[in-house]
């Protein structure tokens, strides 16, 4: 059934097409007739197009022209998965509508509390640059990034997303925040190692250029004494830099390696006693002050002989720095729990302070700056040590007491094999067990 406007609509578009349609009928005829040709051949494709133009005009005006219809994006929050698919994300995540949090997931209410549902979003999320973009009601054309310092802990660093969600007039958003403590920590890290390197280096090139500045003036080259005593020291320096720079590539070998499980077989017990033995050798009095006490029949362990060794001769070498002429230093090997390897090391030094324990296995940190560049250590051995003791899967501890001495203990891992062997052996059922079921 037609309307009004469409029969208006056909009615004028007929009227307006059959008055053209005429008046070319009428021009053609007249045309023809003038230059001698025949009338009857234009009229009646002329009069054809008139019909034509009649039925197409009518049946156009039959079709109602369709509506301008504006849809808004789906209302996914309406779907029966919806609480699903948040509780599927493990980072924090929260549905925000009219500036109130209607829900949120386990891992939002874990790191702002499992009381936000409800609350207002600027009150749940306590951080200004959030509040600033949750409180507002204006619609989103596109979501928008928020960095977010200090939320949760002090120290933590958050990347909030807020994206429009639905409807426009529900003015919903759908937040997600994202931890990136980790990846700031770890470019910290490197601009601090960077900073550090340099500074390490710096310092005893600088003295290296003093000192042959002054080498090269001819009145103070003559003197032979003042010459040996630069002599020495600038090759003092230039070992230290190459120490440290050998201890940095030693140090990036093994970060490259960290994830690479090594698969030699090594018998601890005899590096040990031949890493003691170098030590008894080359250190003087103090090298033979080392002590070494193997349990014996130890089972092997799974490693990297070179890095085990450098492992050993950095704990042994810190206890002969840094412990007491005429002390003894105990290096021990027996068995540990879980078929594992333990290694202590200890000393009789003046110990470390609790304050400085947890940092001693940074890049380049000491306890006494001093005394550790004039001992000849670069700051990087205990760093070298914890990365070759995660390598091998194993465990590190330092437990020390101001005015006794530090005690180092590191636990190995046996190999894979045989640790799978002996579960294996654990669930199979044995004969004595068969009998007595």
């Amino acid at each position: 059934m037609r309307d009004k406007s469409s029969t208006v609509n056909m009615n004028r578009l007929s009227i307006s097409q059959i008055t053209a349609s005429l008046a070319m009928l009428m021009l053609g005829t007249g045309g023809a007739l003038m230059l001698g040709g025949n009338p009857v051949s234009i009229a009646l494709p002329v009069l054809a197009g008139v019909i034509v133009l009649i039925i197409t005009s009518g049946d156009a005006g039959l079709r109602p022209t369709a509506p301008t219809v504006t849809l808004d994006q789906p209302d996914l929050t309406a779907h029966p998965d919806f609480a699903s698919l948040l509780e599927g994300i493990s980072d924090p995540l929260m549905l925000v509508e009219k500036g109130r949090i209607a829900r949120a997931n386990l891992a939002a209410q874990r790191l702002l509390g499992a009381h936000i549902e409800g609350e207002d979003a600027r009150i749940a999320i306590r951080h200004p640059a959030a509040a600033e973009r949750l409180a507002s009601l204006a619609p989103l054309a596109e979501p928008i990034m928020i960095e977010l310092v200090g939320l949760g802990t002090r120290d933590q660093r958050w990347q909030m997303r807020v994206a429009p969600v639905g409807a426009v007039r529900d003015m919903r958003r759908l937040v997600h925040l994202v931890d990136h403590s980790g990846t700031h920590a770890a470019e910290r890290m490197r601009v601090d190692f960077v900073a550090n390197a340099s500074h390490e280096l710096r310092t005893p090139l600088a003295g290296i250029l003093g000192f042959i500045e002054t080498l090269a003036d001819p009145e103070l080259g003559k003197d032979t004494e003042t010459r040996q005593r630069f002599l020495k020291i600038m090759d003092g320096e230039a070992r230290r830099m190459q120490r440290l720079i050998d201890d940095l590539i030693s140090l990036s070998r093994i970060e490259s390696e960290k994830y690479r499980l090594p698969d030699a077989r090594v018998d601890l017990s005899e590096l040990a006693a031949e890493v003691v033995g170098v030590f008894r050798s080359s250190h003087g009095d103090r090298g033979r002050e080392v002590e070494m006490e193997i349990t014996p029949q130890l089972p092997v362990v799974q490693g990297d002989r070179a890095q085990l060794s450098q492992l050993l001769h950095n704990l042994i070498g810190n206890s002969v720095k840094y412990g007491r002429p005429g002390t003894p230093i105990r290096v021990t090997l027996n068995e540990g729990p879980s078929g594992m390897t333990r290694l202590i090391v200890a000393d009789e030094g003046e110990g470390i302070g609790p304050d400085h324990l947890p940092r001693l296995t940074e890049r380049f940190y000491r306890v006494d700056s001093g005394r550790s560049r004039a001992m000849g250590g670069t700051g990087l051995g205990l760093a070298i040590v914890k990365h070759i003791v995660e390598r091998h899967r194993g465990r590190f501890d330092i437990a020390s007491t101001l005015g006794k001495g530090t005690t180092i203990t590191v636990l190995l891992p046996p190999p894979l094999e045989e640790t799978q062997g002996k579960f294996d052996e654990k669930r199979r059922p044995s004969a004595l067990s068969d009998t007595v079921s």
